[in-house]
């Protein structure tokens, strides 16, 4: 039997296509507020049911206990607030407004009706969720850009699946569970990239997949910070590789639509917690998980797991440490595997990768797979002559 999800109910806020069609015309009458980027992900997993047991954006009091306790106020572990921030076209709301969301560009994406509208601590916000009030981290920089009006209240969302990209991979929570039951899976684990599949992540996820039924690759595809491999690509190395060196009955693979906050082990459990939500009984905790820069300690994103009671988040982290191709061993390791010196591991930076494909070179094989080197090789030219 797979997990129940976190809270114990699949929530379901998305629309059909009757009432998507109902909301589309009542919503010309309504005031509205705009979305970012983040806003329009985080309503797509809310009304999804990967955020259960979230309805909506938070009010005030989930935002302040999942701020400084990690703890929805109804109880549930939950460690990074999901908010809507007002804009300054956006008309003043009040409780019990109804109110249309709509994008930039003024598409619709959905409703709420309101039942907060609070100021936020946006400095102590950074400080207890990111770590660090420095301008140069991508979340601090995105909170330093909102008004700190945040509006709470539950949502509906509208689905529009055929405009979206890697539709045939995009499967909400309930679909990757129907999934796995009809593929007898009872335990699953998940694995979270928003970088193309090498060597250690290859040898880690085969090493969790000895424990468990099935996996379940689950890449990013939401917002992610420039300089991050497009997501067409990573597609397209993730592909290959569980096609050439995966055992097709035991792999599947389905998009995470969700925005990254690089916020570092708090990132770390709330996405354990949504994979929980998607039928996982595991993830996979790898070194410095959702982290950016210098700003998180190599394994801050698993020691956070340690504060959560064993059965208070109801997945189970599995805590890899950094692997590398071993020449002595001749093969793939940890440092809890191998004895010799570190002049015999293979391992190379993203910065390192980057340049080596800037000059045409293919990262070595033991590195990653060498049809996934042809693939950013040729990627890295077609940006550069673009």
């Amino acid at each position: 039997m797979l997990v129940p999800p976190h809270g114990g109910r699949l929530v379901d806020r998305q629309l059909d296509e009757d009432q998507a069609t109902d909301l589309i015309e009542s919503a010309e009458s309504l005031g509205s507020l705009t979305l970012n980027e983040r806003e329009r992900n985080d309503l797509e997993m809310i009304g999804n049911g990967a955020m259960s047991p979230l309805e909506g954006f938070m009010g005030r009091h989930d935002y302040r206990s999942v701020v400084d306790l990690m703890h929805l106020s109804s109880g549930p572990g939950w460690s990074i607030p999901i908010t809507l921030s007002t804009k300054s076209d956006d008309p003043e709301v009040s409780p019990g407004d109804r109110v249309a969301l709509r994008d930039e560009e003024g598409l619709l994406w959905g409703d709420m009706l309101v039942e907060d509208v609070f100021q936020a601590d946006l400095e102590a916000e950074a400080e207890k969720v990111l770590g660090t009030k420095d301008p140069s981290h991508p979340g601090v920089a995105y909170l330093e850009g909102l008004s700190g009006t945040y509006v709470g209240g539950a949502v509906r969302s509208i689905r529009r699946r055929e405009w979206e990209e890697f539709a045939r991979y995009r499967l909400d929570p309930k679909e990757t569970r129907v999934l796995f039951r009809a593929r007898g899976w009872n335990t699953v684990v998940a694995f979270q990239t928003r970088n193309p599949v090498h060597r250690a992540h290859e040898y880690i996820q085969k090493c969790a997949l000895e424990m468990v039924d099935g996996l379940l690759l689950h890449p990013l595809v939401g917002q992610t910070k420039k300089g991050d491999v497009p997501a067409e690509v990573r597609m397209f190395c993730y592909e290959t590789i569980l096609r050439c060196y995966y055992p097709e009955t035991r792999v599947t693979m389905s998009v995470f639509p969700s925005a990254m906050r690089y916020a570092g082990p708090r990132e770390a459990v709330l996405h354990a917690i949504m994979r929980k939500n998607y039928g996982c009984s595991h993830f996979i905790v790898g070194r410095d998980h959702a982290g950016v820069g210098d700003f998180y300690g190599t394994y801050d994103a698993q020691m956070i797991f340690d504060r959560f009671d064993a059965d208070e988040l109801g997945i189970v982290p599995l805590k890899f440490e950094h692997a590398f191709y071993c020449r002595k061993c001749q093969g793939m390791a940890t440092m809890k595997t191998c004895p010799h010196d570190s002049n015999q591991h293979v391992f190379l930076s993203g910065t390192r990768v980057r340049e080596m494909l800037g000059r045409g070179e293919l990262p070595p094989p033991e590195f990653t797979r060498p049809e996934i080197a042809e693939i950013l090789l040729e990627s890295m030219k077609s940006r550069e002559s673009e």
